[in-house]
């Protein structure tokens, strides 16, 4: 389990989030604090329309919160309104996004998938592809850089959808339901995945999920029901202890 000894690269304090006006509104989130440390992996759990992905929405400077105040790798981003102008460049910075599908570009090879990233944020093509190139092999799936989405499996698609969220370095990464399309084994691998990344990149790490085979990966596990934060819960088994002593990785 990651011990926390340094500010958190997540705070969420004071959040809300409705939607509509009168009597058409829906009260989405209510008062939500947290934090979440480097080197950490937490679970956002709670039954469908609790709030889950409006609260990771929020995180990611997608959707914009109604009040309360964001402050991601140490900026303050908002309170009660954005103070960034540029969200778009904000994401591309700091945060990384793994879905419940991989979500492959199906013309590029695994290589490309994830250079375009970098590709966007500016990088050069030989620059790029460098990266994508050492991000697959620190996944220990560099034999497949030059497959076709459709000639991977499923958790070798997962895995570059990983590198691609680790293309621009990120100190944040939300996760909606990463495991969701796999058999117990390969979610267990997954998450083992995401929490050796959350120790190498000293990265903070969300995770939105409904697998309750997974609950012993998390540090603290998060629960929402109806828009607000029950007490927050540790698991009961340590989560990977070989892995929280690795040190820093330069990937």
């Amino acid at each position: 389990m990651a011990e926390v000894t340094s500010q958190p690269v997540v705070r969420v304090e004071h959040l809300s989030k409705h939607f509509g006006e009168g009597a058409a509104r829906v009260d989405a989130l209510g008062d939500i604090d947290m934090d979440v440390f480097p080197g950490q992996v937490v679970g956002l759990m709670g039954p469908s329309g609790s709030g889950k992905t409006t609260l990771l929405h929020c995180i990611a400077c997608i959707l914009e919160p109604s009040s309360g105040r964001v402050t991601l790798d140490g900026e303050l981003v908002y309170e009660d309104r954005w103070l960034k102008a540029d969200l778009r460049r904000l994401r591309l910075d700091k945060i990384g996004f793994i879905f419940q599908y991989p979500n492959l570009l199906p013309f590029l090879d695994g290589t490309d998938n994830v250079a375009v990233v970098l590709d966007l944020a500016g990088y050069s093509s030989a620059t790029s592809r460098k990266r994508a190139v050492e991000l697959l092999e620190y996944l220990e799936v560099g034999h497949r850089k030059h497959a076709m989405p459709r000639q991977l499996s499923g958790g070798e698609a997962q895995r570059v959808a990983i590198a691609r969220a680790l293309a621009n370095k990120p100190r944040i990464i939300l996760a909606d339901e990463p495991t969701a399309p796999l058999d117990s084994v390969r979610a267990r691998i997954v998450m083992d995945l995401l929490r050796r990344i959350a120790v190498d990149q000293q990265a903070a790490i969300i995770v939105v999920t409904h697998d309750e085979m997974i609950l012993d990966r998390f540090d603290h596990i998060f629960r929402l029901r109806d828009g607000r934060l029950e007490k927050d819960t540790a698991p009961t088994t340590a989560a990977l202890s070989e892995a929280a002593a690795r040190p820093p990785s330069v990937i």
